[in-house]
């Protein structure tokens, strides 16, 4: 569930911890849990300097048995990394007792060709490690007839010799996707908006640091506070902080955490906003998104002037509800405050699948099998209720730059009740949904559903770095199995020519389902997962106020869509001051996105810029600096030269063209001249 950047920090934060606390240089590096693992990973392993990878989690899954113990992890941009998958031992915590070791001899999927798997042993989850007995067991087993061989060796060693032993090992492609635990992409709501605000926040104090850093004469880079809340960041997506599965007081703790970043970090990005700004009394804004808006650069801050585009009309709707249009879409509220039609005008296309209606929410009982907070089970879709009843529906503003319909609703026998602020704005071709919900439900689970008229075979999900495609039908028991799908920023579908997408601020749970109506054409449903209300271990889960942000996006292609994605993660911040700024790095086009702009880990005043390919093909772009720029070097994710990357150099004018396959990864730190 972490975002990009965050992701790579970890591998920065963890891998030079163990450098520095212990002096060694490794090709493993050790990674908070996962339920599942995403598809950008292997890329990010290769950036870390390390060459292999292990997990047991996904033996856990439980509909399909995974093909392999030792293979080949290929990730979304063609990376692969020598990985061994659930040691057959099945446990994290052996005692490497006779039992464990024989099931391991006989679970070995790469007999025949393999001869080695590790074995995990120890007090785990107690936290107690290896004892004496286990160690005086290993011994005891280390040549004894019947019996695997057991030799206690560092993993580093394990994996060189599995891979020499099994270099040509079977290829699997796509992210390690745990049929358990889905829950864990919903439950604690207010702990996953924290990680993702603050991730957020992290990003643009970053950039206006760095920037007021390179540009402002006597601005100090604050690089304490930003490796300390990094890491602070960091330290609560270890499961099961971030995954919501903790009890009551953590997740309360988390809550005053988050709260404390996001004023730390708000009072970082305002102290560097202001040096940047200068004097002056005129409204300045910053954007930090990697798209420029309103006239804004991307990265930079200027006066913004209203779009050049039709002014936004509200109208009442026969039958009852609002019209609301502004040149680029048409959208119709109607009288149960439900959007029966989201039109995009310059393609003559509906987005909203006929007689069906969006934003829609629905409540299903929430009753897992096992483990509350961690689990959500298939069969929870037997039963829902649709919100279709208005207690309030108005149409609360209406401006040439932007219409709201505003919604109230109550439900539940606890006294449940949602407001949501359903805006179209000046030149934007989305409908942004505001809601805000007292949540007082328990063993419930709470979705908003948007049903749309796009024949989708598969839909889109943005992972770290890129995105990740799933099937919308159940043709296997693999595809079925995937009725829960985690994405961070956004879900996009398409048929050839068109596609629509949602995006959310704090979201990660979703499903996507296809249905064919009786007029021969396929709706597909893309809801969010909002709200959960689970007993176990924390009895008052969600409960309380809920603000969460979203959007529809008719029409929207990838690239539209991640453009869309990070302007409702980064909101434009408008001060007070007197000049514009310029940004420090820019590049040309929205096939590459600029993920982060810092100062180095060394404090040696370089300049770190990474960026990524987002749709998936082949890019070429420009990058350019407004900075001069001595020297160019492509890094890893440690910010060390890479030994065999092609070398660069920035053209007088200030430009580096740059070519990156799909989805690649790309770190560059730049030193500054004089």
């Amino acid at each position: 569930m972490v975002g990009g950047e965050a992701m790579a920090r970890q591998f920065l934060y963890g891998k030079k911890f163990f450098l520095d606390e212990f002096g060694i240089e490794t090709k493993e590096v050790w990674l908070p849990d996962s339920f599942g693992y995403t598809a950008a990973m292997p890329q990010l392993v290769k950036l870390s300097g390390s060459d292999w990878f292990l997990t047991q989690k996904i033996s856990w899954s439980r509909t399909n048995k995974f093909p392999h113990h030792t293979f080949w992890w290929e990730g979304i941009d063609g990376t692969r990394v020598f990985t061994h998958f659930f040691p057959p031992i099945d446990t994290y915590n052996s005692d490497l007792g006779g039992a464990e070791l024989a099931h391991a001899a006989r679970n070995y999927q790469e007999k025949g060709r393999g001869t080695r798997s590790p074995a995990p042993f120890g007090w785990g989850d107690g936290g107690g490690g290896r004892t004496r007995e286990m160690l005086a067991r290993a011994r005891r087993v280390s040549d004894l007839e019947g019996s695997p061989q057991v030799t206690i060796e560092r993993p580093s060693a394990f994996f060189a010799a599995a891979r020499a032993e099994y270099p040509d090992a079977p290829m699997w492609a796509g992210e390690l996707y745990l049929e358990l635990h889905r829950g864990t992409y919903t439950s604690q709501a207010k702990t996953k908006q924290g990680n993702r605000h603050s991730e957020s926040l992290l990003r643009e104090a970053e950039l206006w640091a760095a920037t007021a850093a390179s540009t402002v004469p006597g601005f100090s880079y604050p690089y304490e506070e930003l490796e300390r809340v990094w890491k602070t960041v960091l330290l609560h997506q270890f499961h099961d902080i971030l995954p919501g599965s903790s009890i009551a007081w953590v997740h309360r703790e988390a809550r005053e955490t988050y709260a404390r970043v996001r004023a730390e970090l708000t009072e970082l990005v305002s102290a560097a906003q202001a040096a940047l700004a200068g004097p002056g009394e005129e409204p300045v804004v910053f954007n930090a998104a990697p798209h420029a808006r309103r006239s804004v650069p991307a990265g930079g801050a200027s006066p913004a002037p209203p779009p050049a585009s039709a002014p936004v009309t509200a109208a009442e709707r026969d039958g009852g509800g609002y019209v609301l249009a502004n040149g680029l879409l048409r959208v119709e509220v109607d009288e149960r405050g439900l959007v029966v039609s989201a039109y995009d005008l310059a393609a003559g296309r509906e987005a909203i699948a006929t007689g069906l209606a969006g934003n829609l929410l629905q409540i299903h009982p929430d009753f897992p099998n096992m483990w509350d907070a961690w689990d959500v089970d298939h069969f929870y879709r037997h039963n829902v209720t649709d919100l279709v009843d208005v207690d309030e529906l108005d149409l609360a503003e209406s401006t040439d730059e932007r219409a709201v319909v505003t919604v109230a609703r109550s439900f539940g026998d606890a006294g449940s009740t949602v407001r949501q602020r359903l805006a179209l704005r000046a030149g934007a071709k989305v409908l942004d949904v505001d809601t805000e919900v007292d949540w007082r439900e328990t063993e419930k689970f709470l979705k908003a559903a948007f049903p749309l008229d796009v024949k989708a075979d598969r839909s889109a999900s943005e992972t770290q770095f890129g995105h990740v495609y799933r099937a919308t039908h159940t043709n296997t028991s693999w595809e079925a199995a995937k009725f829960e799908i985690c994405a961070h920023r956004w879900v996009q579908v398409e048929e050839p020519g068109w596609g629509a997408a949602v995006v959310n601020d704090s979201t990660y749970g979703h499903d996507v389902t296809r249905d064919v109506r009786a007029d021969g054409g396929q709706t597909t449903t893309v809801r969010l997962s909002l709200l959960r209300a689970t007993r176990y271990p924390d009895p008052e889960t969600d409960h309380g106020h809920h603000r969460l942000r979203y959007a529809l996006a008719p029409g929207a292609t990838v690239a539209d869509t991640v453009r869309e994605g990070h302007r409702i993660n980064l909101p434009e911040r408008t001060v007070t001051g007197g000049r514009t700024v310029e940004p420090l790095v820019s590049i040309a086009g929205d096939q590459v996105i600029v993920e982060a702009v810092k100062l180095a880990e060394d404090r040696g005043g370089d300049i770190v810029v990474r960026l990524y390919e987002c749709c998936g093909g082949r890019a070429t772009t420009t990058l350019t600096a407004s900075v001069p720029v001595a020297e160019v070097v492509e890094t890893d994710l440690l910010e060390r030269p890479l030994a065999d990357a092609p070398e660069r150099a920035f053209s007088p004018q200030g430009a580096l063209e740059l070519t990156l396959r799909p989805f690649q990864i790309l770190t560059l730190r730049l030193s500054p001249r004089g």
